[in-house]
């Protein structure tokens, strides 16, 4: 019995929305009573029949998004999962508003319904809300734009700054001595990162992967690594990277803080494809770390 309340109020809610909307076009307020029929309505008021207005809402017809359509005298659909899929719903407006009523977009009402939609991300084509529809057929399914599902499917990602094995806030770095840098690999920090998301009955899957990185220094130096780089060990002694590295020329001394701010800035390529469309796009993330640099001391 409770749910059968609930449900009303939320119908009759519903239906102040849908007037309000209706007013706003034509600048002037309506009475209107909602039309949904309960057992021991008076029935001058229930099953979308009007009281004291110029025309009612009769909440009643629903569609969620990529569906089969709305279907009159029910209606589907439900709150929004977290799952990245969009669900609308149609209301139809019953009466219909008056011919000259700005709802209408110039077209005939005597061919057309007219419908109010509802979208769980708030996202609407047209500011007002309403739709028009020819007689006896279903409101249009909301046209998907797979590059906005794509967008969402990289937003669910958790796409993080490099995740920096080398240089370490903690090592001691000596001038002209070859500093190798590299970054540990996990789906957050380099990829590969692979989510999906869904409106419309279309599906987007975007790959995120890390292309490059470029490391500035903090000496004015730049230095571009496409690979995660290569970790160091003892065995190679005073050799170079052969990925990714640098060779300070100067201390750090004269630095704020006596360290060189090194920046790690990953570009993070997004491959995606869906709703028979493909694409790319691009996110940037960054990781600072203090270095400090010194002299080799002779002893004499």
């Amino acid at each position: 019995m409770g749910d059968e309340v609930d449900g009303h109020e939320v119908d009759r809610s519903r239906a102040v929305l849908l007037t309000r909307r209706l007013a706003v076009l034509t600048g002037t307020l309506v009475l209107v009573s909602a039309g949904v029929a309960h057992a021991g309505d008076d029935p001058d008021v229930g099953a979308g029949k009007c009281q004291v207005i110029k025309f009612c809402v009769d909440v009643g017809v629903g569609d969620e998004t990529g569906g089969s359509g709305a279907q009159a005298g029910g209606s589907q659909g439900g709150s929004d999962s977290g799952d990245s899929k969009v669900k609308c719903t149609y209301t139809k407006v019953e009466p219909k508003p008056p011919a000259d009523h700005p709802a209408w977009k110039d077209k005939n009402p005597k061919k057309n319904d007219l419908y109010f939609m509802e979208c769980s991300d708030g996202g609407q084509d047209n500011p007002d809300g309403f739709v028009v529809v020819p007689t006896d057929q279903q409101p249009p399914v909301a046209q998907i734009d797979p590059q906005v599902l794509a967008q969402r499917a990289v937003d669910s990602m958790t796409l993080l700054g490099p995740d920096i094995g080398s240089p370490k806030a903690t090592g001691k770095y000596t001038v002209g001595v070859p500093m190798w840098m590299w970054v540990n690999q996990s789906a957050t920090t380099y990829g590969p990162n692979t989510a999906s998301a869904s409106a419309g009955g279309v599906t987007v899957t975007a790959t995120a992967k890390v292309s490059k990185i470029v490391w500035t220094m903090g000496d004015g130096a730049s230095v571009t690594c496409n690979d995660p780089g290569t970790p160091y060990t003892s065995s190679e002694g005073m050799a170079q990277s052969p990925t990714c590295g640098h060779v300070y020329s100067k201390t750090s001394v004269s630095a704020q803080s006596g360290k060189f701010p090194v920046t790690a800035t990953s570009t993070w390529t997004i491959n995606w494809q869906g709703g028979g469309q493909a694409g790319q796009l691009t996110e940037v993330r960054q990781t600072n770390v203090q270095v400090a640099v010194g002299e080799v001391q002779v002893v004499r």
